[in-house]
């Protein structure tokens, strides 16, 4: 049900499986918002000041250093949107999330599955495989 531009998508080379499907999500979750919020005169499926979101959400996800075992931003350890990209995902989650169920219950179901998924900051990771091997 969420149409996908074609601009996004061939933007989205670096991801693939979960770190895809998350962007998906958050992208569809930006429509929903959009939609209510903002009007583009143009007709695009996104505003200007949204896709530019989108954009920068897809480049944060390339360069995540959980990989395809990320967890939701909500429950990450490591925060990496700048706060005014943080506060903006953060409006557009809190208005979309209650009507994803309703709107796209796939996507809204998996992704309670993924907050779920528990996560330990690199840094801890890395310490507890120094440790191991003693050096």
């Amino acid at each position: 049900r969420c149409i996908k531009s074609t601009a996004i998508i061939q933007d989205m080379s670096g991801l693939d499986g979960r770190l895809l499907r998350e962007h998906r999500t958050l992208e569809c979750m930006t429509r929903v918002y959009c939609a209510h919020h903002h009007t583009d005169p143009a007709g695009a499926a996104l505003c200007a000041e949204c896709a530019q979101l989108m954009q920068y959400a897809r480049r944060r996800l390339e360069k995540c250093p959980y990989g395809p075992s990320k967890p939701t931003c909500a429950r990450c350890p490591i925060h990496c949107y700048k706060p005014a990209q943080r506060q903006a995902a953060r409006d557009i989650m809190r208005f979309a999330g209650p009507r994803m169920p309703w709107r796209h219950p796939w996507r809204a179901l998996v992704h309670l599955f993924d907050k779920l998924r528990q996560a330990r900051h690199p840094r801890e990771l890395r310490d507890a495989r120094v440790s191991r091997t003693g050096k």
